[in-house]
């Protein structure tokens, strides 16, 4: 009797282990499943862009406020960027003092990317205004132009920047516009290449902002490492008054149209804003529309927020517009 109770109580030992491995497997099964559904929607939540601030959007912060420009990084962090990228005019004041040396470059470099390492983004470019014109029709202020950029390709290149963005000014002619376009890129780039840096092209106004014509550029430079940035809101021809931009626009390109143009060269790209509506939406530009047209090139690098507005703080319209990004991101999937 007592050798079958025995087995009896063994055999119920061994139903209650085998109970609880189940029970355990089922935990196990629960948990892998639990991951991988959460694995999935952060994967499906996840933008098809990475995050980057230009530093435009804190100008009236430094040149107003006196807010250092070299608190860059840190402000970007603190907003959620992962990449910054750079203006150089908003250092001209340290740098001009010191006319460009080859020390006050040295100690640009170093500062900012010390900042960038300490907080973590990535730099990704360098904004580059102020080194003449790039159209322009006499070949030696070109050549002179193209030789103005080349201490900012070199700090690219020791910022781990993988672009600086040029303008294409001095001509409203367009023929001569592309003449004396392509021949400066080519130079720029051909410099820049060695360098392994890419020279992109804004449109920034003027004939820069007709999207057709910058396309027609970058397929005669016909260089690996030169192509655009398209920004949302920047396509604007020809103005009333060149001095005033309070006064409007006199002839507008169509800014869906022309971004979906530059798109087939796009190395960046810049999503512009200004004033938001109740709902949270860009009062003149359909983000998600353009998000659409940036996703439909196969574009899966950074986008930069480059907030101009007046009515929100900086802070503000920073924060709304990387906002309005991710919740577009979403409705397209």
């Amino acid at each position: 009797m007592r050798r079958r109770h025995f087995i009896q109580n063994g055999s119920r030992a061994g139903l209650a282990l085998s109970l609880l491995g189940l029970h355990a497997c089922k935990e196990e099964k629960k948990k892998d499943s639990e991951e991988t559904e959460e694995n999935t929607t952060m994967e499906e939540t996840a933008p098809f862009f990475k995050l980057s601030l230009a530093q435009w959007s804190i100008h009236k912060m430094i040149r107003e406020d006196g807010v250092d420009p070299y608190t860059f990084a840190e402000k970007a962090k603190k907003w959620g960027f992962t990449g910054i990228e750079y203006v150089n005019q908003l250092y001209n004041k340290e740098l001009e003092a010191a006319n460009y040396s080859d020390e006050a470059m040295a100690a640009f470099v170093e500062k900012c990317n010390a900042e960038a390492k300490k907080h973590g983004v990535e730099n990704v470019l360098i904004m580059v205004d102020g080194e003449g014109y790039m159209a322009v029709p006499d070949a030696e202020e070109r050549k002179q132009t193209v030789k103005n950029h080349y201490k900012w390709v070199d700090a690219a290149a020791a910022m781990g920047c993988h672009a600086i963005r040029v303008n294409l000014y001095g001509e409203d002619d367009p023929k001569i516009w592309k003449e004396a376009s392509v021949d400066s890129l080519t130079q720029l780039s051909t410099y820049a290449k060695a360098k392994n840096i890419n020279v992109i092209v804004e449109n920034h106004g003027g004939l820069s902002s007709n999207g057709a014509m910058v396309a027609d550029v970058m397929e005669t430079v016909n260089m690996d490492n030169c192509g655009t940035l398209p920004d949302f809101g920047n396509f604007c021809i020809r103005r009333n008054d060149p001095d005033d931009y309070t006064k409007g626009c006199a002839e507008m390109y169509d800014i869906y149209q022309g971004v979906t143009e530059l798109m087939q060269h796009a190395k960046a790209v810049s999503a512009k804003s200004h004033e938001f509506d109740a709902n949270g939406n860009e009062t003149q530009i359909d983000y998600t529309k353009m998000l659409q047209i940036v996703k439909d090139a196969g574009y899966t690098g950074y986008i930069g927020v480059e907030y101009e507005g007046s009515e929100l703080s900086e802070e503000e319209g920073i924060l709304a517009t990387k906002e309005l990004m991710l919740n577009a991101a979403k409705k397209l999937g």
